[in-house]
Formats: C-alpha cells, structure tokens, sequence
C-alpha cells in the first residue's frame, strides 16, 4: 500500500518498514509500542488478514481442499509451539468444510435460526431491501439462553410484535430483564403490566428523567455456548422502529468481538444495579402511571376533522399523470385506466388530469360517473378545490337535477333512469372520469361505455381484478396506464403500515354452501348472527390486543344487518359504544356516525356493505373483519378503510378470525395482494413468518389459524390439477361466462404460469370434459 498522510494503525512488519524509509522530503513517520493488553489482539487481527487474503488467493476444483490444507498446517504451526501440550489433530478440519449448526435437546423443538451469522456483525438500517429488526430479534428470543433489554421507552404497538416470542421463551425458563423509563411519557403502561405477567422477567423502570434521560437501546441475548449477540443502536420498542423507521441498529458478535461484549454486558449489570431504576411489581402501576402521565403534561391532542386539498399534485400522483400522458400523445390512447390502492388519492389524480385538458378545451363538457351519493359529493367536492372553482359542477343523483349540464357529477342508477344515453349524443361530453371501475363490466355500465365518445375516458379503480371473473380490461386493450398497489403506497408511507392479526375462528364454515363464488348469505347468517360464543372471542381478542379499547376507532364489518346489530349490542353491553350502520340506517345516520366515532363517543361502527367505498376516515385505527371476504376487491375496499394516514395512529390493527374455510375460498390471493416483491410462494411466506411485507407491516397468525391457512393453500386451485379440472369442470355454472382463459385467470385471481405448470390449458380443458378434443404436438406439451 501506499504511504499517504493520515493516521494509521497498523502492525510495523519488514515490507512496511521499508516503506516508512522511502518516505518523501518532508514526511516523517511516528511510530509506537504496543503494551502487553493489547499486543493479543492486535497481532490476532493482523494474522486473521493475511491468512484471509491467503485463503481467498486459492481457485480450482479442489480449492476447498487446499484451504483445509492450508489451514491444517497452520493448526500444526500452532501445536508444535504451543505449551498447552493439545494435539493438533482436535483442532483440524476437514476438505469439504462443514460446520457444527445446532445441537439439539429431543425434548424439545429444534431452535430457530437468526438470518444474520452468529460470528459476525451486521447492520440493520431499516431500508426496504433491508431485514426488519423486529423479524431478527424473534428469532434472537428464541435461540438465546437468556434475554436482556435495555431502551427508552415501550410502546404496545412494538411489544406485541415480539410477546409471543418472549412468551414462549419465558415459558421455557429462560429468564428475561428490562430497563426502560417513563421519559417524555412514551411508554404504554399496558406494555409494561404484560410484560410484568412474564413469570421470569424482571423489570426496572427510571422514573427520574431530569437526570437519567437514556438514550441507549441495546438488546442483549446469552448463549451458554459463547455464541452471544447483542444489538446496539436506535430502536425502541415501537411498531416503527422494529420495522419501517429509518434506525440504524449494529449487531454484535460474542465470538467475533469478544472484548465489545464483555463491555455491553457489563454496562448493562452496571445500570441494572443503580439506584436509578428501580424494581418494577404489582403495587408499581400507580407509581408509573403517574409519572407517565406527568412526563405528557396532560397536554390533549386536537382531532382534525377536515384538511383542505393541496393545490398541487404530489410527486407520486406527478408521475402517474404523466404516465398517462404518455398513453395520450406518443400511443394515441384516448381510453386509460388507473388501478391506485384505496387512499392514494385517485379523485385528486383525474382532477388535475382534467385541469391539464382544460386548459386545452376551456369549454369542455364533464362527466364523472359513480354508483353512490357520497363518492359523488365527495369527488364534486375535490374537483372543486383543485380547479379553484366552487361553481364547478352539478349532482345528477337521487334528487338532484342539474340546470346547466357542462360539468355532471351523476349516479350510473341516475343516468339509467333518465335515459341520458338516448338524450345525449355520443359525443356531448369531451371528457368522462369513471370511479370504481371495477363495477363497470355490470350490465348498467354497458349502454354508457357503448353510447359515448369523449375525447378522453378515464377510469378509475383500485382492483382492476374482479372475483366474478367479468372482464374490465377489454375496454382499455388488456392493459392498465398507471399503477401504483397497496403494498408500493405502503412503501412510499403513502398509507399506513397495517398489523394484521389472524385470529383462530370459533366457527368452522367448510360446511357452509358456496353458490355464485361465495358464501350463501342465509347460511352464513345462521352461523354468524347470533353466535354470543364468537362474540366473546371477539371481546377477548379486542382487549388482548389493542392498547385500549376505549380509545380505538374500529370499524367492524358484518354479514348482516342482523348480525351488526347483534355486534353492536354486544359492544355496548360490554362498555364499549357502539353503532350498527347498515342499509337500514337513515342519511342522517350515514352523516353523524363517523362524526361520533372521530370525537370517540363511539368506538365501534359495525357495517354491512356500506363503508366499503368511497368514504373517509383518516381517523380509523382498527378494522374487524368478523365476516369472510370473499372477494379480493371487497375485502383491499375494507382494508383501505384504515389505512389512511393520520398523526394520531402509528399503524391500522387487522383482525381478522380465521376458521376453517370452505375449500373454494381463497386464501392465497389475499396474502399475495398484501405482500410486497417476493419470489417466494405465499405458503413459503406464511411458513417464514412473512420476511417480505411492505415496510413497517406485520402478519401474526395464531397456530391454529396458520394451519387452517396453509391446509387452504395446499389444497386450493393452484396446488393440484386435480383442483384445477374441478374448478373448469365447474366455472361456467359458477360463474355464469364462458370458459376462456382469461376469465378463468380473472375469476381465480390467477397467473398464466400457474395454469401452464399443469399443461396447456386446451388439454386440461379437454380432461375436465369442458371441450372438444384438440390436437397438440406432444412435443409442444412437453415444453411445459
């Protein structure tokens, strides 16, 4: 190496003696002596490099060989000089390399493996192609002997990710000490009182933050065996930073830095045994709560109830319009559609779409079309503020009549029964905006998408994927302009991060008739409406997981009105408010029950088929889905409900029970729809704990109902011909359309790949006995 100027640490050996003689005029080299202390390690370090750079050096076939060699006659070096008087031949290896990974107690279940070496250190950053801190920790509890903590604060939202963990470590004995504090009053006192249950943890707690003030976050996990790892860095115990914040956390190697650990672990004792914190019981709770509480300085939070649009559109709705653009001027494409996730703000995107095409056409005739009042008072709303316009636009809807009709903001149900396609001609309007396009391939949307010619026609959805297996995509030539899924918003801290939640079901439904892709709705009542058992599972699970039932915001949905007004009357019984909103409810109730959920006079509204589309509330931090969803669409609409951002919420609370399931529900497409980029199949997934949702999510399915799950996915369409000749021989009775390989794909919510992996799709027709046969080269088959 050359010798430039700077400081150095380096072991003076011949060659660089050398060096340090040939420097320059003008330079000098200062030199030291090692002490004995550090002399060890510093020539262990020195040594451990070169042979490094020696091992590498060796190739061919038989380059592992060579190593093992290599390394013998080092071990033989070692030996012969060695007072120790130890045979060199323990400390040999063999040619291919093998290591010791686990050594197992037969009582017990084999222990699960960290990602990142135990002879290492690693860094977690928290970027997206990053491991999440909270998926390496589990497994730390898990494979450790004993367990110490050390952070600022705790937040429930964080905890329980990782409380089954240190449950089942608890339940094996394995003893488990905390420190925290109640700095700035971030911690949550349920956090801690669950922590307290634990029968082999210890807690200390700070209570004098003028002072003390920590800062510090470690985790710290023993291994009898000398393979101990400890992680230092920014993370406390919250949802965000085990998963989605930017935190940077080193991970320490016992065997690797043998000196750092002696020094983590002792500074650990060290606070651990101050007076500062101090033990934490059962007669701690007041204590805490109040220094907590003082630590907020009961400052109340503001609820915001309305925001004002931003008058520009932001970078990511930026980039979609110009993609759409795109479609427009350089392929001449006059039909687009959007598919953006519920809460991406697709109103706002066509919007300033329209604006851009107004300054082209100032007189342009508008019409915006949807299927319910509110998405349409809503968008009329919207358009408004961002074309700084508040004379913009009429309702065509229930009843209201426009005078002027240049701009129409009309119901598909209103359209029809005014007759408007044969009113108007083809061409009146120069630009339609169709919302939630996925019900256009209905029978109402034809005569309108069949009758006019604007100028432009965009379409709007966020799942262009119909469960009824209708085709949307025909009218756009089988593609989509611009797209941007759940798990991208997500990313993107477009919407929030979700905790889903996978409760096992009281309930079994594999008995329960399905007819027309679905559940049969009577059936379903029977086993849902009334079931008081279900409905204290329900309770249980609510407080066992949210932080505080009473502070929630949820919407619960049901399968019936029945049924969401027996939830709703449970809840109230129970201490919890509640309001049931079904088809049943007035407009007066449509418009006051989010209100009195924002303001917390409610906790729960339980609804059936009605907070599906098109209505926001940021505010909501906890959905229940208390009915099974059949329908992907349906069930990313329910979900989307909550995943708005707002600054009360860390993340949306799923829970979602799960019982065993008729086998033509599909499980699989609903977790596809959730995960990010994976090459992994779902059921690899699940079994992995999901290591590839978006940043910041969270999936916990109780054993009971991680089973019911992967029986499901094991046994449906995707994992069997069998299946699939079932599900051709049925499709067109189930779904009433003709059996095409794209409605099939459509109706399945699944890809050609999965088809072609079972054979080509003319000849697993013909084995269903849906088709004439036809001939195909076995040669072409083969290929497959």
């Amino acid at each position: 190496m050359e010798l430039r100027p700077g400081i150095y640490e380096n072991i003076i050996t011949q060659g660089l003696k050398e060096k340090i003689a040939d420097l320059s005029e003008g330079f000098t080299a200062e030199e030291g002596t090692l002490d004995t202390e550090e002399s060890t390690f510093a020539l262990a370090l020195h040594l451990t490099r070169l042979i490094a750079r020696q091992l590498d050096s060796f190739r061919g076939e038989d380059r592992t060989k060579k190593q093992a060699d290599f390394f013998n006659q080092i071990v033989e070096c070692v030996a012969r000089n060695s007072r120790s008087g130890h045979s060199a031949d323990s400390e040999k290896i063999f040619e291919d390399l093998r290591y010791l990974m686990q050594v197992k107690d037969e009582r017990f279940p084999a222990l699960i493996r960290p990602d990142t070496p135990l002879t290492n250190a690693a860094l977690f950053t928290g970027t997206s192609s990053d491991l999440t801190l909270e998926s390496e920790l589990k497994k730390e509890i898990l494979s450790a002997d004993r367990i110490d903590i050390l952070c600022s604060f705790i937040k429930w939202s964080g905890l329980r990710l990782l409380l089954p963990a240190l449950r089942e470590a608890d339940a094996a004995g394995k003893p488990i000490r905390i420190l925290t504090t109640s700095y700035l009053g971030a911690t949550d006192l349920k956090a801690v009182e669950e922590l307290r249950k634990l029968s082999h943890a210890e807690l200390f707690v700070s209570y004098d933050t003028q002072r003390t003030r920590l800062h510090a976050k470690s985790y710290i996990f023993h291994r009898e065996n000398g393979f101990g790892t400890a992680y230092i860095g920014s993370s406390n115990i919250s949802a965000p930073a085990l998963t989605s914040g930017l935190e940077w956390n080193l991970k320490i190697s016992q065997f690797e830095s043998p000196y750092l650990w002696e020094k983590i672990c002792a500074t650990f004792e060290t606070y651990q045994n101050t007076t500062e914190f101090a033990p934490y019981g059962e007669d701690s709770r007041e204590r805490l709560a109040l220094a907590l509480a003082h630590e907020r300085g009961g400052d109340g939070k503001e609820t915001e109830l309305m925001a004002f649009m931003d008058v520009f559109p932001y970078p990511y709705q930026e980039e979609i319009l110009d993609k759409v653009l795109a479609e427009r001027k350089l392929h001449g494409r006059n039909r687009n559609l959007i598919a953006a996730a519920t809460g991406t703000g697709k109103t706002v995107i066509s919007a300033f779409d329209f604006k851009r095409f107004r300054r082209e056409s100032p007189n342009a005739k508008f019409l915006f079309v949807a299927h319910r009042e509110e998405i349409l008072k809503q968008s009329l709303f919207t358009f408004r503020n961002i074309l700084r316009d508040q004379n913009f636009g009429e309702l065509l809807v229930g009843q209201e009549r426009p005078k002027e009709w240049n701009a129409l903001f009309a119901s598909i149900q209103s359209m029809n029964s005014h007759a408007l396609c044969r009113q108007l001609e083809a061409e009146y309007f120069d630009y339609i905006v169709i919302d939630e396009f996925h019900h256009a391939a209905a029978d109402s949307y034809q005569e309108v998408l069949e009758h006019f010619q604007p100028k432009q026609l965009l379409a709007l959805t966020a799942t262009p994927e119909r469960h009824d297996g209708l085709d949307i995509l025909k009218y756009f030539d089988g593609r989509i302009a611009a797209e941007i899924r759940l798990p991208d918003a997500v990313n993107k801290k477009l919407l929030a991060p979700f905790q889903y939640f996978g409760i096992t079901d009281s309930v079994d439904l594999s008995g329960v008739k399905w007819t027309r892709g679905g559940y049969d709705r009577t059936e379903l009542n029977i086993q849902l409406a009334a079931n008081m058992n279900r409905a204290n599972l329900v309770l249980q699970k609510m407080h066992e997981i949210l932080l505080d039932v009473r502070q929630s915001r949820c919407l619960c949905f049901c399968v019936s009105q029945e049924h969401a007004e027996f939830m709703s009357r449970v809840f109230n019984e129970n201490g919890i408010p509640a309001a049931a909103l079904t088809s049943r409810s007035s407009a007066e109730e449509r418009r006051k029950l989010p209100r009195r959920l924002i303001a917390r006079e409610l906790n729960v509204i339980c609804a059936v088929d009605i907070f599906n589309e098109g209505v926001d509330i940021p505010e909501i931090d906890t959905v229940l889905f208390l009915r099974p969803t059949e329908s992907l669409t349906v069930f990313l609409q329910q979900l989307g409900r909550g995943l708005r951002l707002h600054d009360e919420k860390e993340c949306l609370t799923v829970l979602d029970f799960v019982g065993n399931a008729h086998r033509n529900f599909n499980w699989e497409g609903r977790f596809r729809a959730l995960l990010g980029t994976t090459g992994l199949s779902v059921s690899d997934e699940v079994h992995q704990g999901f290591p590839h949702l978006p940043a910041g999510c969270h999936i916990q399915l109780e054993r009971q109902a991680k089973e019911y799950i992967l029986q499901n996915i094991k046994n449906g369409i995707s994992s069997h011909q069998k299946n699939i000749l079932r599900r051709l021989a049925e499709f067109e009775n189930e779904s009433g359309k003709p059996l095409t390989l794209a409605n099939f794909l459509d109706f399945h919510t699944l890809t050609p790949i999965t088809i072609y992996q079972k054979g080509l799709f003319c000849r697993l027709c013909e084995k269903a006995g849906v088709r004439q046969e036809v001939f195909v080269p076995k040669s072409s088959e083969e290929r497959f």
